[in-house]
């Protein structure tokens, strides 16, 4: 916890060891009161030092709530901090605590006050910054204006909490120090404490809201999006013949079945007659488990004539089963339409909470798919099977990567691959990023002189190294500079990352550095409203599509007039 975790003295001398052992006094009324308003200068210090910090640029544009949010959060790491470093300092001097003066107090209040208003000023500032950079218009004044209330909110939240923790934890070691020695007593009693919260929270409160949440998206997921209805043709899940239930297909399931471009759509682009594509999934409720929905999936996209189709690809969804339509439609109309889309669902979780509890599940589901579709096509004649592709976007890059060993098995068992904002811990990103040749960048790795693996900021651009060739398969990464689940990582903490020290990418502010524990807080914060945001920035992936499919499938007969047309469509998509 953010608040006292290190026990320091007390302005009367008294340590907390000591302190376990005397007879804790039951405190009511006005001396509660208090007890709750204590403050300690260097822990104040500390607060307001960090509180500060809180207001420089992230990756995203903050509303006011979500200002305020990190504010409070960051000064009560600080706080904490400010007493812990306090109480080191009075450790090594050995001395006891002093009571701080008036004047002490004064000179804060005074610096506390002109920093605050400058450090918000500046933070405003910034936020002006970044959304031009983004081209966000929107800005509320009243939450911005209530920001410090909220700040003051969670603040105080954090350290009352930290200070029951502390309450609890003296309780248990006055107990213990009846049967152990003093010391013994404070230390058994500070480990019972911390693994008691630890229980609480990984184990009860996590877990209880995790299912909490899960039960409440699967009312969801039973919903039926308007305008979507059950397919006519036998080319989709849930159609007429098909294996897969409309019923089964889930919220999401029913939205990529039931909708996407037509053939005479695609007609329209690539200018003669087009297929209609095929699409193919299985929900949560159309199997038991991953791989029977794999299985059932395979089955059903056999059934619809998928592996006789030009092109084949399986997508690994994101945590609520959902399917950005701009990453499937560009890839079937710069195949003419004759293409066919395999996917299943793992989770009910929207996409930036599975992406925080529900790995385990992508992790399966991405390789019980493409595993149960690489034995079926694997058994066709190799003059009659289609390219083989894979894709995914967010949580759905971590599952499809899980199919795979590494750049060679990308290229010898895929016509190659189509991914959009890798989270930072995905193995094979992780793998490429950090053994990326000297001299090249975080922010767009060049791997193995980009022989098959290539990295994206703007695929609309050249992809680096532009000089070398780019034979066979290809495997593509999508990754906006702003996009908070590609740089999100615990490390983020205590070490500072190479993209932060680099040159600032296109819609990151210069002014970003980075600040043990703040900028981990504040790239925190962005995950949930990392879709928020203008297409192009952040999370929000859509046309980058169309040029990362044409990279990646290097279709004929298209024309740059094509492809603006296409962009256009799919921009259409949202």
């Amino acid at each position: 916890m953010a608040a006292e975790v290190s026990d320091p003295p007390r302005s009367d001398g008294t340590d907390a060891a000591a302190e376990a052992t005397q007879p804790v006094p039951a405190v009511d009324g006005p001396g509660r009161i208090r007890w709750l308003l204590h403050w300690t200068l260097p822990g104040c210090w500390g607060a307001v030092l960090f509180a500060a910090l809180s207001f420089t640029p992230s990756l995203l544009p903050r509303g006011g709530f979500v200002q305020g949010l990190v504010c409070g959060i960051t000064a009560a790491i600080g706080y904490g901090l400010g007493v812990l470093a306090a109480w080191l300092w009075r450790a090594f001097a050995d001395r006891e605590a002093r009571v701080p003066t008036r004047s002490s107090w004064r000179v804060f209040l005074l610096v506390a006050a002109v920093l605050l208003v400058v450090s918000f000023a500046l933070g405003q500032y910034w936020q002006h910054e970044i959304r031009a950079l983004m081209g966000v218009t929107e800005y509320n004044v009243a939450l911005v204006v209530a920001s410090p209330v909220v700040a003051v909110f969670f603040f105080a939240l954090f350290l009352l909490t930290g200070r029951g923790i502390r309450w609890v934890y003296r309780r248990v070691a006055h107990l213990l120090a009846r049967v152990f020695g003093r010391r013994a007593a404070a230390a058994t009693g500070w480990v019972l404490v911390s693994v008691a919260v630890g229980f609480l929270v990984s184990g009860v409160l996590l877990d209880g809201l995790v299912t909490a949440m899960d039960e409440a998206f699967s009312v969801r997921n039973g919903i039926t999006e308007e305008g979507v209805t059950q397919p006519s043709t036998g080319l989709r899940s849930g159609g007429p013949g098909s294996l897969v239930p409309w019923d089964s297909l889930g919220r999401e399931g029913r939205t990529f079945a039931g909708s996407g471009p037509t053939a005479s759509d695609i007609a329209t682009i690539v200018h003669h007659p087009a297929e209609e594509p095929i699409r193919i999934y299985a929900g949560l409720d159309s199997a038991a488990d991953a791989e029977q929905r794999a299985a059932l999936a395979v089955d059903d996209l056999q059934r619809a004539g998928g592996f006789q189709r030009a092109n084949l690809l399986v997508l690994t969804t994101t945590g609520s089963g959902w399917v950005d339509p701009a990453l499937v439609a560009p890839f079937e109309y710069l195949g003419g339409g004759d293409a066919a889309t395999v996917a299943i669902q793992y989770s009910y979780l929207p996409s930036w909470l599975s992406f925080l509890v529900d790995q385990t599940k992508a992790r399966e589901a991405g390789r019980a798919l493409f595993d149960a579709v690489y034995e079926r096509w694997s058994t066709l004649p190799a003059n009659q099977r289609p390219k083989l592709f894979v894709g995914g976007e967010s949580l759905g890059t971590f599952g499809g990567e899980t199919a795979f060993s590494g750049e060679y098995d990308l290229r010898n068992r895929t016509a190659g691959t189509v991914f959009a904002g890798p989270p930072n811990f995905n193995t094979l990103f992780r793998d490429f990023s950090d053994h990326r040749d000297p001299g090249s960048p975080e922010i767009q790795p060049v791997y193995k002189n980009g022989r098959t693996v290539r990295f994206a900021t703007d695929a609309g651009s050249s992809l680096p190294p532009a000089a070398q060739p780019w034979e066979g398969t290809r495997v593509l990464y999508l990754m906006h500079p702003s996009d908070p689940i590609v740089w999100w990582t615990p490390h983020l903490l205590l070490t500072e990352p190479d993209w932060i020290g680099e040159a600032a990418g296109k819609d990151v502010l210069p002014q970003m550095f980075w600040m043990p524990f703040v900028t981990f807080w504040q790239v925190s914060a962005d995950l949930p409203f990392s879709t928020g945001v203008p297409p192009g920035h952040g999370h929000k992936y859509t046309t980058e599509y169309v040029d990362g499919w044409y990279a990646v499938m290097r279709p004929s007969g298209f024309t740059p007039a094509d492809l603006t047309a296409l962009r256009s469509a799919i921009s259409a998509l949202g």
